[in-house]
């Protein structure tokens, strides 16, 4: 079956976003994964990087999470053909970095209140040739990731990536079930081309 993998935000646990199965589209196995780090006490949960200090949400702290992941999910997914990520917060952030160094890797990418972090990476480059889908939705009360981050995201976003965007009006840093139903559309548009890319079967030079 496609692979979906959920990634969650600081503070959370790889529990927090197992609630959104019910507005995922049927056919897909689903994993959640737990974050490297504990957070500064007393906060709860886990996180992906820093987010304050000098180092804060540092382009290099998110691609160490990134790694961290892709490891991960080589030893308890590697030989899945089909994989789609879906992160929130600090997980889009780690979802499109770990999608920028194994480009190859994954079928789509799903960034909820999230940005693509600053910086160029190796696999960027591919990118612009694959173009993968990827879902990016936000808030226009989302007071919690910088509106830098977010300007970048919104230039970098276009080349590298079949982009489908949303703004959600009045949406603060969390999640809709108007925005789900546009995740679900998204991720069934995913698993149909699966599908037909399986029916297709390899062809010959």
């Amino acid at each position: 079956m496609p692979l979906l993998v959920l990634l969650h935000g600081y503070g959370a646990d790889e529990h927090d976003l197992f609630g959104l199965v019910p507005y995922l589209p049927s056919g897909i196995a689903v994993a959640s994964v737990a974050a490297p780090l504990a957070p500064p006490w007393p906060m709860p949960g886990r996180s992906w990087y820093a987010i304050d200090g000098l180092d804060g949400r540092s382009p290099e702290a998110v691609t160490v999470a990134a790694e961290a992941f892709l490891r991960w999910l080589d030893a308890a997914a590697g030989d899945s053909p089909s994989v789609a990520l879906l992160g929130f917060s600090q997980g889009a952030a780690v979802s499109l970095q770990a999608l920028r160094l194994a480009p190859e890797r994954f079928g789509a990418v799903v960034a909820l209140s999230g940005y693509a972090a600053p910086g160029d990476l190796p696999g960027d480059e591919t990118l612009t040739e694959l173009r993968p889908p990827v879902f990016w939705g936000r808030g226009t009360h989302d007071d919690v990731i910088p509106p830098a981050l977010v300007d970048h995201t919104a230039q970098w976003l276009p080349g590298h990536a079949d982009l489908s965007g949303r703004v959600y009006t009045g949406l603060t840093h969390s999640i809709s079930e108007e925005e789900l139903a546009d995740v679900h559309r998204f991720l069934t548009k995913w698993i149909e081309g699966i599908g037909a890319d399986q029916e297709e079967g390899p062809r010959s030079a």
